[in-house]
Parts: structure tokens; C-alpha cells; sequence
């Protein structure tokens, strides 16, 4: 069969656009004065880990992901709804994050940790606080879509208890282990059925100011009934701090289009001040109450408009400033071991407040390691 000229002229295209994307991008690579990943990927030995970890390189390094993967990111977005790994759009302009939708809707794969490893983990914890005289106080953070599945899916509904089987499992083996745990999950039913007050934002993993104190007001109430404390006496007043927010599933997208695009939500955040001075809600090292936990006690406090999150409140609800250790996704296991490095902390200690969000059940960060507490001896 004979090959028109038309046709060896598409073919050639092909070829050209085929070959020229690794040429350009192996001289751009050249001329910052890198070494080129294409170069290094057919160097390494064949093997499955060296493909692989070649082809995430490659990948990462390439001009024209990085140039395209933003837009078409955002074609997908607009047109399709599609928010691509690592988030879900739901109805209303809210979206989720994908591993919190996982965990609700599909089974644990391998590696995956249970409930029994977490609670495992958690019971060795509470028993090392105790023979230190410390009581611990439990706070799973529910998944946004625990709570609002039906702006996940228009055939959910609300739910009274967990959706997730884990989740159950986990909350009744605490019961029976005699674990003391604020639950959530009841609060924020309770709070959906009563009111149209927002518990998380839209565009965040994270609750709202209004799900963050109910949080911290539930939990003020267990410590001053069961942590053998009584509230102090500092008084702290609350300063309106309003802020427009790009929630952090938005950002993950990483297309600057899509940002662009996106309404910022108004998040209606308090600050926490001290009465006397006016200063800003700090810490204290030496506070007999310790706050552990992740990204949901850095939202609002860390970041903008700070002193305004969940340590700031249950420190107002107490009367008195906490000492705290937050570890950005570390809920399961990192933050313990933070608070094994910080050797003396524990001193004078009465009570911990441990947070994790539900998703860390099973997919935490380093799963559910046992962990030792800090040493007594050192200050």
C-alpha cells in the first residue's frame, strides 16, 4: 500500500511532537545545569522501584506538567465537576477531600490500620497517663463528610451515629474500655437538627468557627466534670476577626485558574484576648491541661486569623492557657512522639485532651505506634 504525502506528513508531526517533548525538556534541564532525568531513568537499572520512582522524576521535574496539568486541572473542574486525587466536589459549591471519602465509602485495603490497632495504641497511652496521675480525654474529629453527607450525595442523609462501620466499632470499644471521649458525632447530629449553622466550611476539610466552638465547649465541660480541675481564674475576652478563606481542598488542586475562579469563603472567626492587657491568647508550658492534636487545632489558631481556634476557646472556657503540641496530619502517632521529645512537659500535668481526626483510624500517618512517654527525670 503506498503512503500519500499527506499522510507521511502526520506521521512526521507525530513523531516531532513525540520526541521533541523529552528533547525540550532535557535541554532546559541543561541549561539550569541539572542532570537529566531522562538521562538518569535509562541509566538505573530496569528494575520496578527504579521505573517507578523514574517516572514520578520525571514527572515532577517536567516543564510541561507543570505549564499544563493547572489548566487542564481546571478544564476538568469547571466542565466535568472533576477535582481530580485528592478531592471530591459535592452539591452547593462544598468539596471534600478524597481520603475522607474513601474511608467512608470503601473497604480497608492492606496496610490499612483497625480500629482494634487504635485502640490498642490509645489504651497503652491512657494506662501510662494514669500511673502518672493524668487524665486523658479522647476527641476524634469527625470527616466532614461524617457529618454533611448530604452535600457529599443528594440521596444521603444525616445521620444520628457514625456512618462509617469503623467508626461505630471504634466509639464502642472505647465505651467498654471505659475510655472517657467527647463524641462529636452526637454533638454535631444534635446541632444539625436543631439549627442551619454551618459545622464545617465548603471548600475546607476543616469545621467552621461555629463546629470549633461547640467542640471546645464540650470539651471544657468534661475536663471541669471529670479532669479534676476546677476553672481558673484568668479572664479572656474575644475580639471579632473575620477572614476570607481559599479552603485548603481548593489549594490541593494546586491551578492557580481554579483559585482564581473560587469565591473565598468569609469565615467569621473570634480571637481570644486577655482581659487585662488585651494581649493575644499564648500557651504556658507549666499549664496542668495538654492539648494534643493536628491540623483541626492549627486551623483558625496558627494560621489567619490566629489566637482564634480550639486551643484559644477551651483556654477561655477554662479560665486558664494550656500547654499544647499540634502536628499538622500526625494525629494517630507523630504527636505522641513529639510529646516524648519534649522531655519535662509533663510535669504538673492533670489532664491531656488528645485529638485525631476519624479518617486517621485507619490511615494515619505511621499508623498506631506504641509510644513511650517522656522521661520524669530530665526538666
Amino acid at each position: 500500500m503506498k503512503t500519500t504525502r499527506p499522510n507521511l506528513l502526520l506521521i512526521a508531526a507525530f513523531l516531532l511532537i513525540l520526541f521533541s517533548v523529552p528533547l525540550i525538556q532535557a535541554v532546559v534541564e541543561v541549561r539550569r545545569g541539572e542532570w537529566s532525568q531522562v538521562i538518569d531513568l535509562v541509566t538505573r537499572r530496569p528494575t520496578q522501584a527504579n521505573l517507578r520512582s523514574g517516572e514520578n522524576a520525571l514527572e515532577a521535574a517536567s516543564v510541561f506538567a507543570r505549564t499544563l496539568r493547572p489548566w487542564m486541572q481546571a478544564a476538568q473542574f469547571f466542565s466535568l465537576s472533576e477535582a481530580g486525587e485528592k478531592a471530591v466536589v459535592g452539591h452547593d459549591g462544598w468539596l471534600f477531600y478524597q481520603p475522607g471519602v474513601s474511608f467512608l465509602t470503601q473497604r480497608p485495603k492492606p496496610g490499612d490500620t483497625t480500629p482494634r490497632e487504635a485502640l490498642a495504641a490509645i489504651l497503652a497511652f491512657r494506662n501510662q497517663l494514669a500511673a502518672r496521675g493524668i487524665h486523658l480525654i479522647l476527641m476524634p474529629a469527625p470527616n466532614k463528610e461524617s457529618i454533611y453527607p448530604d452535600k457529599l450525595s443528594r440521596g444521603a442523609a444525616p445521620s444520628a451515629q457514625p456512618i462509617s462501620p469503623d467508626t461505630r466499632e471504634f466509639l464502642a470499644q472505647c465505651g467498654h474500655a471505659g475510655l472517657d471521649v467527647v463524641d462529636l458525632f452526637a454533638i454535631y447530629s444534635q446541632a444539625r437538627k436543631h439549627s442551619t449553622t454551618e459545622l464545617y466550611l465548603a471548600q475546607d476539610s476543616h469545621w467552621s468557627p461555629a463546629g470549633m466552638e461547640m467542640a471546645a465547649a464540650a470539651v471544657a465541660r468534661r475536663i471541669l466534670t471529670n479532669g479534676g480541675l476546677t476553672r481558673g481564674s484568668i479572664s479572656y475576652d474575644i475580639h471579632p476577626a473575620p477572614v476570607q478563606r481559599v479552603g485548603d481542598i481548593v489549594r490541593m488542586l494546586c491551578s492557580p485558574p481554579v483559585e482564581s475562579h473560587v469565591t473565598p469563603d468569609r469565615v467569621d472567626a473570634v480571637q481570644i484576648i486577655r482581659r487585662t492587657d488585651a494581649a493575644p491568647y499564648s500557651d504556658d508550658p507549666a499549664s496542668p491541661v495538654l492539648v494534643l492534636g493536628d491540623s483541626f487545632l492549627r486551623v483558625y489558631e496558627k494560621d489567619a486569623p490566629g489566637h482564634a481556634g480550639f486551643i484559644a476557646h477551651l483556654a477561655m472556657a477554662l479560665g486558664r492557657p494550656l500547654a499544647s503540641i499540634v502536628n499538622d496530619g500526625g494525629g494517630s502517632t507523630l504527636v505522641r512522639q513529639d510529646l516524648f521529645r519534649h522531655q519535662g512537659l509533663l510535669a504538673g500535668k492533670k489532664v491531656i485532651v488528645w485529638e485525631f481526626v476519624e479518617r486517621d483510624l485507619r490511615l494515619g500517618i505511621e499508623g498506631w505506634q506504641l509510644v513511650p512517654l517522656p522521661s520524669e527525670s530530665k526538666p
